[in-house]
């Protein structure tokens, strides 16, 4: 059954690669998108990425509603925003830029509506600086395509209300995303910084002479890739330990004890406690035996179609 609509409107500020698939990810949802962009050929490249990328979003299931005729195209940003429910910002990734352009959002919006950012790296406290009401503004980086990944990472600056992050997750879990708040600011967030310890890594492994670029490829989508589509790390690891799960992964495979350093952090009791009660909360009461057979099923799943070659 098709959802409604969370608001009405949305605003994007900003409609290159990433306001673009916004855009289209807000339209698939039921929503009117008012859209605006300082470049010669925005709304032209704009409507052209959402034609495209249309019969991809109508096979995952439109909201009622949905049409690519709810996108309008406004020349300034006040324009945009006027009565917009929710504002994306999608400009360059320059802090003095965004600083300016949330100024203008800031000044031009009815102050109870969030300003959400699709910055990848900046914090929202400095973004927010310039505002009148940084209290509604937010951070919400999506991972690319937005149209398309669940991932939204949502964090608050130093001047956000607690509700206006708040009501950001809620907004986008209404909308279909899997928001995670992010507790405390930090360059790169949390998603990219992930990538961006293992591309260091890969890197190293290459310049060093350990493997080639190509094997690496091969190591990470034909390896941990694959279950990462299902599970992420700790719950990898609370199933490596067999029925001990992660403390049997710690004795058992790692040799990892509290008091050990793993990297440039120490594993104190504190934080195995951390570790063990968020693994918990992921298994949602479902033994090891349950979880693994539900992972060897979606394995499967995932192998027939990127490895449909292989298995043919």
């Amino acid at each position: 059954m098709a959802r409604e609509p969370v608001v009405g409107e949305v605003a994007i500020v900003g409609a290159g690669t990433i306001g673009a698939s916004w855009a289209a990810f807000y339209l698939s949802r039921g929503m009117k998108v008012r859209a605006t962009d300082p470049a010669p050929d925005a709304e032209q490249r704009l409507r052209a990425f959402v034609a495209n990328v249309w019969p991809i979003l109508g096979s995952l299931g439109l909201a009622a509603g949905a049409s690519m005729e709810n996108l309008s195209f406004h020349g300034a940003i006040a324009d945009a925003v006027d009565g917009a429910e929710f504002v994306q910002e999608s400009g360059p990734e320059q802090e003095d830029i965004k600083i300016g352009i949330f100024q203008q959002i800031d000044a031009a919006l009815h102050p109870d509506v969030i300003i959400s950012s699709s910055s990848s790296h900046l914090n929202m406290t400095h973004v927010q600086s310039g505002c009148v009401h940084p209290e509604r503004c937010v951070l919400g980086h999506p991972f690319n395509p937005p149209h398309l990944i669940p991932l939204v990472e949502v964090m608050g600056g130093a001047r956000t209300s607690p509700q206006a992050v708040e009501q950001a997750m809620a907004f986008y879990k209404a909308a279909g995303k899997q928001p995670i708040r992010v507790l405390r600011e930090q360059h790169g967030h949390v998603a990219n910084r992930l990538q961006r310890a293992l591309w260091q890594e890969a890197a190293r492994m290459v310049a060093e002479g350990y493997v080639t670029a190509a094997d690496v490829e091969t190591a990470l989508c034909k390896g941990p890739g694959l279950r990462w589509a299902i599970m992420g790390h700790f719950q990898i690891l609370n199933l490596g330990g067999g029925d001990e799960g992660f403390q049997g992964w710690m004795k058992n495979v790692s040799g990892l004890k509290v008091g050990d350093k793993i990297g440039a952090t120490v594993m104190t009791q504190e934080l195995l406690d951390k570790l063990l009660e968020g693994i918990d909360t992921l298994s949602q009461g479902k033994t090891i035996a349950e979880m693994a057979r539900e992972r060897d099923e979606k394995l499967v799943a995932i192998l027939k179609i990127v490895d449909a070659d292989r298995l043919a």
